[in-house]
């Protein structure tokens, strides 16, 4: 539903609401906290096609942020902390010392008859925590982000076989337990 700003007169449907007014996200991004000085600086109007090139030429910085991420992902570069059984040497995602243990842990998941929580607790993490490692693309030197899948430029700890026949097993056992 698009809104009209109350300062310039701009109308989108991205028009911010303050103290029941809405705002353009540049008269938005200026106005002040307080009530009383926002009532004043409301009363002050100015026409939206000054503000154009601002509008713009203005993004976020959480979105330019994000964009950083997506395009470093989409190099196949590491976009966050490193992963359990990985170190982050000179920006590049190389194995840790642990880095068997990754695989120790699918493979145990995958043969053994063993409950989340056993196989958790054995491995010292919590069962979300374990999910997250069963589920991680990086392990098989892939990079995720955004609901994007790229080509990794890290070494795989396992295969795609193991991975795939792990993620069969945990996604049957999910559908179980809800």
């Amino acid at each position: 539903m698009k809104r009209v700003c109350k300062k310039c007169g701009y109308i989108d449907e991205k028009n911010k609401e303050k103290f029941g007014v809405y705002l353009c996200s540049i008269c938005y991004s200026f106005s002040p906290n307080d009530e009383s000085s926002f009532k004043e600086y409301i009363s002050e109007k100015i026409d939206w096609k000054i503000l154009e090139t601002f509008r713009k030429y203005m993004e976020s910085p959480k979105e330019k942020l994000k964009q950083g991420m997506i395009e470093k992902a989409s190099q196949g570069n590491v976009v966050s902390r490193a992963p359990f059984g990985y170190k982050i040497v000179n920006k590049k995602l190389v194995p840790a010392e642990n880095w068997r243990e990754v695989e120790e842990i699918f493979e145990e998941f995958l043969k053994k008859d063993m409950s989340l929580t056993k196989l958790a607790k054995k491995h010292n993490f919590s069962v979300n925590g374990l999910k997250k490692i069963l589920t991680n693309f990086t392990y098989i030197g892939k990079v995720k982000f955004n609901g994007q899948i790229h080509q990794g430029n890290h070494q795989p700890l396992i295969s795609h076989t193991l991975f795939n026949h792990v993620q069969n097993k945990l996604s049957k056992i999910l559908k179980k337990s809800s």
